[in-house]
């Protein structure tokens, strides 16, 4: 998928963390991650910044748990260990979005590595396709819009 797409799979993986965090009363960490989530997709790391790093080796969950280590270290030096545990759920489900997004698409990724190399595919939509981008957009607002209004709805604001 493209950026706008990537975007759609975010929202869509990070609306569960958001909902349990906004029901402990942690709002402002809530938001702060969604929109941490969303920068962050602007920084994809690409072959050309780091062509050391093939474009196959970051489409694991291994490299997803790394990214959430990362952020989950520099949310410790940030704010302490709340900051730090939403840095890492928030980062690990980051890249998860990504191979989420990229198995909708007929480039494979490798579940299981690097235990074992074998590839999957939904193969559901071309990355390139323009309805299939905006789809998973709006699917992923929708997901975080009803993620927003269930948590109004318990803590009664509805």
């Amino acid at each position: 998928m493209h950026r706008t797409g990537h975007y759609g799979a975010a929202l869509i993986c990070y609306a569960p963390l958001a909902t349990v965090l906004i029901a402990v009363g942690a709002v402002e960490m809530a938001f702060a991650g969604g929109a941490s989530s969303l920068v962050a997709r602007c920084f994809q790391i690409s072959t050309s910044v780091c062509p050391a790093f093939p474009i196959a080796a970051r489409h694991t969950p291994s490299v997803a748990l790394a990214v959430g280590a990362v952020l989950g270290a520099v949310g410790a030096l940030i704010g302490g260990s709340g900051l730090s545990a939403v840095g890492a759920v928030a980062g690990t489900f980051l890249v998860a979005a990504h191979l989420l997004a990229d198995a909708l698409t007929p480039m494979r990724i490798r579940p299981f590595a690097p235990v074992r190399d074998t590839k999957y595919t939904l193969n559901v939509v071309q990355a390139s396709s323009t309805f299939g981008n905006y789809l998973l957009l709006v699917a992923g607002i929708i997901v975080a819009t009803g993620a927003l209004y269930t948590d109004c709805l318990v803590a009664g604001m509805i």
